[in-house]
């Protein structure tokens, strides 16, 4: 007769139950220290040596996983993807992305420069259904739309931008913030396009991409974003597009341009590692009605069982040994979301400052001669 288990364990050691048929007690089996004599005890079903084995790999990690907020992702990954329950969940790599941003681990360099964002609202081409998540493409065959600064060394061409969003508002960013999630997050995603032909040779290529992340989190109407959410029920099912007209990205940026940046991945196959990541610390206002619009999509084809377009964002990925940096220097007196009201006011201050710089860069820029 099979007997159902169940197993409970702590760091040092794993406890077998019998569960019994109804009504009786759970019975003890036996509480083996952690080991490879363990796995090895010829007196251990297959059932239990296989359950050994997944939870031995889970206790092996949390020194590792703690420091990418195992409690963020433990929710996120209740609610996976089919994308990442196949070969793709595979992170391979050193450097994958997304991550868990520590804003107090992060390092504040100070030669970091501004990001220079210049976006033609006429190269906007069209939005269209991808199956995971809607996209809105650019013409990026001249130096029309693009940015550069940062830390970025060349200039990048806008190729595209999307989101990634959740079935609920607890879950839906890529990347998380001291383990806090957000609903949704945007990619402004670029190519460098002084050592690269194209895009698709960027994206296999050394620093050949560079991302803009922008957390969304539910607060007031967003205007600019408004003009996307009306054109989506023409895109409802994967491979529908539509025109979008002029469209001006950079509307969707949040007023204060403070980033973090770190070295990473692309989070949707082939995950290449060629991406510099520019996360804005500063996240922006939709509304819950524009959230909901996203959510009415669906990831399948006219005329196909339907599905919806949701939780379309890639589990979290170790950090290893990369550095977090950031443009700004972290809060004193405490983590964010627990700050004084001098912290902030300082920090909006340099926000302010920040922009004011870039401003006037692009003035300078403006006045060269021809």
């Amino acid at each position: 007769m099979v007997v159902p288990i169940k197993a409970r364990a702590d760091s040092r050691k794993i406890t077998l139950f019998s569960l019994g048929s109804a009504g009786n007690r759970p019975k003890m089996l036996r509480t083996p220290v952690l080991g490879r004599s363990f796995q090895k005890s010829s007196g251990f079903s297959v059932l239990v040596k296989q359950m050994w084995g997944a939870l031995r790999s889970h206790l092996r990690r949390p020194g590792q996983w703690c420091s990418q907020g195992p409690c963020a992702q433990r929710n996120r990954n209740d609610t996976l993807h089919p994308l990442w329950k196949g070969l793709a969940s595979i992170p391979g790599g050193t450097r994958q992305s997304p991550i868990n941003i520590r804003w107090r681990d992060s390092v504040y360099d100070p030669q970091l420069k501004p990001l220079r964002v210049s976006y033609a609202a006429a190269s906007c081409l069209h939005i269209w259904n991808t199956g995971y998540f809607f996209q809105v493409e650019f013409d990026d065959s001249a130096e029309g739309s693009g940015i550069s600064g940062g830390p970025l060394e060349n200039l990048y061409r806008l190729k595209q931008f999307h989101f990634h969003w959740g079935a609920a508002n607890e879950r839906g960013s890529e990347h998380t913030v001291d383990d806090h999630v957000y609903p949704a997050e945007l990619h402004l995603v670029h190519w460098n396009s002084v050592r690269y032909r194209d895009y698709k040779e960027a994206v296999t290529g050394e620093n050949g991409v560079a991302v803009i992340g922008v957390f969304l989190k539910l607060g007031a109407r967003h205007e600019a974003l408004q003009k996307l959410v009306e054109v989506l029920p023409e895109i409802k099912h994967k491979g529908a597009r539509a025109a979008v007209g002029p469209f001006q990205p950079s509307r969707l940026l949040p007023a204060c341009r403070d980033y973090w940046t770190y070295p990473g991945s692309l989070t949707t196959p082939p995950l290449s590692e060629s991406v510099t990541w520019i996360i804005q610390k500063q996240p922006v206002e939709v509304a819950q009605s524009q959230l909901a619009a996203f959510r009415m999509l669906l990831s399948s084809a006219l005329g196909e069982e339907e599905h919806s377009m949701v939780d379309n964002y890639r589990p979290l990925q170790p950090l290893m040994n990369r550095k977090v940096r950031s443009s700004f220097q972290a809060a004193e007196g405490g983590i964010r979301g627990n700050v004084t009201s001098d912290t902030k006011k300082r920090e909006r201050d340099h926000c302010f400052s920040h922009r004011a710089f870039q401003l006037r860069g692009k003035e300078t820029t403006s006045k060269k001669p021809q």
